[in-house]
Parts: C-alpha cells; structure tokens; sequence
C-alpha cells in the first residue's frame, strides 16, 4: 500500500544542526507501528526481533508495552548480553560459538533466560563437548521445524532452507531424544514461514507476481497450519512445551488464527523500511530513516552524496536497496546504484541541490540500517528529544 506518511521534511527541521550520515527515529510512528502489530496479534503475545532493531533501548522500551513478550535474539553472545535485563531470549538460529555457548553454560542466571535453537543431535553434542552435563545447569533448548512450503512445479520449494526437521514424526524423534538427554530441558517449538512473512504481494507494475505471490501464501496458510498443529501436537505429547513461536511482521494475522501458536515473531513492522510499504494486508508508518550529505555535482542534473550502499539482505535487486525520499525526483543511477562511498543521484531536484545539502533516503529491510550508524536521534513533536546508540554504538557487532 502506498506510503500515507512523510515526515522527511519535519526530520529535516529537527536535526538541521546535525551533520550527516546520521539516523532518525521517529517516536510517534514507532509507537504506531507497535500499537499496530499488536491490534494485528489479536492478543497473542509478540516476541521482539532484535537483528530488525539492533537499538537495546528500543528493545527494553517495548518489552514495557502490552503485547510484547520476550525477545528472538540472532546470536548467542547478543542473547548473553540481552539477558542481562531480559528474562526471557530466545536465539533464533543454531550457534556453534563455543566461547559463547561456555559463557551461557557458566552462568545460571543467562542459562534460565536463554534458550537455544537446535534441529539436531549434533548442535547437543557440542554443548556436551564444551561443558559436560554434570558440570552446567540445565541448557534450555527449542526445536524448529522447517515451514517451508514445497510447491507444484515449476514453483517448487519456497520458502528459506533452515531446519531438516519437516514432518512431524522427525520433530518428535528430536523431541525424544532432548528428553533422553540429561542437562538439556525442552522449551519450545518454532516455526518460521518466511514464503508468508518475509515475501511482498502488492509491488508496483507487478500485478502478475503479486497474484501468483497471493496464491502462494494461501496455499502455504493452509498447509502449514495443518502441519505444524501436528508437529506441535506430537512434541506435547511427551514435553510440556513453554512456547509455540511462528510467523513475523507480514504473516502476523494467519499466524495468530493458528491455534498452535503461543507467540509470534515481529520487528521489521517497527523500524519499517521500506520493503513493508508494498504488503496488501497492512500499512505501516515510515519510522526511521538516514540523511547523506551532498559532495558532488558532476552536471546540473547530477549530485554526488557520500556513502549510500546500506543494502538489506536476501537475493539482490531494487527492492534491497535504499530508497531516496526527500528532496521528491531523485532517483539513482542504473550503472552505479547505492555505492559503499558514493551514490551518484540525477533527477529535476537535482538542480536546486548544492554542495552540503542533505538527501534523505530509507533502508530496506530490517537491520541493515542499525549497522551502519552508532545512534539514531529520536524525533518527536518537530525536534531532538533523545539520542538512542545502536548495537554498533555501543560496540557490539553480533554477525
């Protein structure tokens, strides 16, 4: 849906002081955003996505908010550091960080609060080779199922290769074999189904693929619903499960109708890049965005920013690049794009831009913007009101 909000202009008026590149966050669209995933939950508690913020500010501020529960942390040393003030971190993806992993099995404090991701065996036998059982308290463990959709041909799979573990009787197996094991204690069960959540379906002068990425997602709704009641139904059979996690910001609504489901993954619809624009089935608020200086003019049409090639992860194209927004008619060019120290930009606006002027852009995705500045300043009611260090700010760089 197209973009209702622009606030580049009083972005603009509030950090006229600040020298570029630096970050806004806008505070009255965060809370709209967070106010919206949560309306969208129907009250099923949402567990934060820290690689789509990467600002522990941010993080603890939300885990204040009704609806927010928890956090789904990307690594294990970030998970470490996070449990410091929160309770309850769940790391998203396996980890073969043995440092980290003998950090966590040292400290009985982190070791209730963290729970680790495995789909195998063998993600518990490293444990059990860094710190034998009878040597750590119990190690808190969830299991994923793979959410993956395996479509007609030509379609094939669709979805991310993650876990092995697809029906429910290989979900059981590992579930068993956790139990049989001492020093480990089953929490939970996740599975993401990224073809649903992460996959837009109402790009611009893209009608054709938005109908086909609409059928997909139907057909994938149906499917792992029915799947992973199953696989969920077949684990509590032998393990009295914490949580049940699925989904993220652009699946929200299906996977809060999926009974099995006691929690959903969510934080690309905070920050809001502006990938999230193009969803058919909700609308959020642009919430943050970044400023780049001008430095060049080759020709009149032309100005030269410094840096820009702040790029989203996933297979590369237009939609994993910023956007420029402000000054409206500048537009990138096709041979040069986003560059790691310069992005060339030509358009009608170009002409009133001088050397020193800023450009405003948006990132993509999620995380990628937190990467690259080590605060964002917090915009509220036309003006400064706080500065928030990211991950990188405070000199944490997880991955």
């Amino acid at each position: 849906m197209p973009v209702t909000h622009s606030p580049w202009r009083e972005w603009e008026r509030a950090t006229a002081d600040e020298q570029p590149p630096y970050a806004v966050l806008d505070r009255a669209a965060l809370q709209a955003n967070a106010a919206d995933l949560v309306r969208r939950a129907g009250g099923v508690p949402l567990r934060i996505a820290s690689k789509s913020l990467r600002v522990r500010p941010v993080i603890e501020e939300l885990l204040t908010m009704p609806g927010f529960a928890g956090v789904l942390a990307f690594t294990l040393p970030e998970a470490l550091w996070l449990s410091q003030t929160c309770p309850d971190v769940v790391v998203g993806y396996p980890t073969a960080d043995r440092a980290a992993i003998a950090a966590l099995a040292q400290d009985e404090r982190a070791a209730q609060a963290v729970t680790l991701m495995i789909d195998s065996t063998a993600q518990l036998d490293l444990v059990d080779a860094i710190v034998p059982p009878a040597r750590r308290p119990p190690i808190r463990v969830c299991l994923e199922l793979d959410a993956a959709w395996q479509g007609p041909a030509p379609l094939g799979r669709l979805g991310v290769a993650r876990s092995p573990l697809r029906t429910p009787a290989q979900l059981r197996a590992l579930a068993v074999a956790v139990q049989r094991r001492p020093g480990f204690t089953l929490a939970g069960v996740m599975a993401y189904e990224a073809q649903i959540a992460g996959v837009a379906d109402r790009v611009p002068h893209r009608r054709a693929m938005n109908a086909l990425v609409g059928w997909v997602k139907t057909r994938s709704r149906e499917e792992i619903a029915e799947r992973r009641a199953c696989a969920v139904a077949a684990v509590r059979e032998i393990a009295d499960l914490e949580f049940v996690n699925g989904g993220g910001t652009g699946s929200i609504e299906s996977t809060a109708a999926d009974a099995s489901i006691t929690e959903i993954a969510a934080g690309s619809g905070l920050f809001a890049g502006h990938y999230f624009d193009d969803y058919q089935a909700f609308t959020p608020r642009p919430a943050t965005g970044f400023a780049l200086s001008v430095v060049r003019k080759p020709r009149p049409d032309c100005v030269t920013v410094l840096g820009g090639g702040w790029i989203a992860s996933g297979p590369p194209g237009p939609d994993r690049l910023p956007r420029v927004v402000y000054p409206a008619g500048l537009r990138m060019l096709p041979r040069e794009s986003a560059g790691e120290v310069q992005t060339p930009l030509t358009g009608s606006a170009a002409r009133s831009l001088s050397i020193g002027d800023r450009v405003w852009l948006r990132h993509a995705k999620s995380g990628e913007l937190s990467e690259h500045v080590n605060e964002f300043l917090v915009v509220d009611a036309g003006r400064v009101v706080d500065r928030h260090p990211t991950y990188r700010g405070e000199g944490k760089a997880f991955l």
